[in-house]
């Protein structure tokens, strides 16, 4: 079992950042797994697979296999985020600067083994930084606004769950094998690795749109675990709205109450339906004021959720009854 021991302290100082090297890194590790998880990522992928491809050249591609492909990144390949948001030429810089020979260390690590001829080279790192770029330019830059957004959307829900259940409903489905053990443990995965002691450094959380996730550290000041976002924000698909609700209410006005089937904050809502935060407020004051929904506080958030009045709106408005019965979850 791997696990970390922190104290009290490290667990109330962590906190939620958003890292755009980790996402353009689980993104590449999409690219390089070729294989979706939810139909919208292979809409991605059929936009971007082709040109990545033909993007590597043979030592490239060889390289990708080995740091990312065997279960365990490449440590050069995952530096820990700083506890404040930096941009990504600031985080990919890091990598850059890795020394030929800890990028040859690093790598033989995650292969498990002597590394393949052809990676004995002083450029590994230089080579890494540079496909990173290209994912990040290519394929995640694009799409930025509406992924940070979904990672906002994230942070916000695990944040009500942590006022709700405290840390161990916050971290159960962080990542697969991940769990509060009690005795200030915190289990990362189900491996036999010995546990580490990080007490007193920052610990962090770092939410991914694609469903890859691993740690990282910057000894000892510093760990983070990477984790994907809940499969409901990651995937960009709208919930049914009734043709006959839209009508009634407007489109956009509609998807906001057929998406408040569970409690939602604002900035969820702005995730889910791609509107403006302003937008998605006068929505939320109409329905308030119509007595459709309610709202109540969850730590520091606000969540808003249909009353019985908006669930008979719905129903009424869905004879078939596909919103009812298939609610987009927290």
């Amino acid at each position: 079992m791997g696990w970390w021991q922190l104290n009290a302290d490290t667990l109330a100082g962590s906190r939620f950042v958003v890292s755009p090297l980790a996402e353009t890194l689980a993104s590449l590790c999409a690219l390089a797994a070729g294989t979706a998880a939810h139909p919208a990522e292979q809409a991605w992928l059929g936009a971007h697979l082709p040109a990545y491809r033909a993007r590597l050249d043979p030592v490239t591609a060889l390289l990708v296999d080995t740091a990312l492909g065997h279960g365990w990144m490449a440590d050069f390949c995952t530096p820990a985020p700083a506890e404040h948001e930096r941009g990504f030429a600031e985080e990919l810089d890091v990598v850059r600067r890795t020394p030929p020979e800890v990028a040859l260390e690093d790598v033989a690590v995650s292969v498990r083994g002597s590394l393949p001829a052809e990676l004995y080279r002083s450029d590994l790192a230089g080579r890494m930084a540079d496909l990173l770029e290209w994912v990040w330019t290519r394929t995640v830059l694009p799409d930025w606004p509406r992924r940070r957004r979904v990672m906002e959307a994230d942070m916000i829900a695990r944040t009500a769950q942590l006022g709700q259940g405290g840390w161990a409903a916050a971290l159960e489905d962080l990542r697969p094998g991940m769990r509060w053990l009690g005795d200030s443990r915190l289990r990362i995965n189900a491996r036999d690795h010995p546990p580490r002691e990080i007490s007193g450094a920052r610990l962090l959380f770092v939410p991914v749109t694609p469903p890859h996730a691993w740690v990282a550290w910057d000894e000892p000041h510093r760990y983070a675990v990477i984790y994907p976002c809940s499969g409901v924000l990651a995937e960009p698909e709208r919930a049914p709205v009734p043709e006959s609700l839209g009508r009634l209410l407007g489109t956009a006005r509609a998807m906001v109450l057929v998406l408040l089937a569970t409690p939602k904050s604002t900035t969820q809502l702005v995730a889910l339906t791609g509107q403006g935060l302003g937008s998605v407020g006068g929505h939320l004051r109409v329905l308030l004021d119509a007595r459709l929904v309610r709202r109540r506080r969850a730590g520091r958030s606000v969540l808003y959720y249909r009353t019985e009045a908006g669930d008979a709106l719905v129903r009424a408005q869905d004879p078939s009854g596909d919103v009812l019965r298939h609610p987009v979850p927290e």
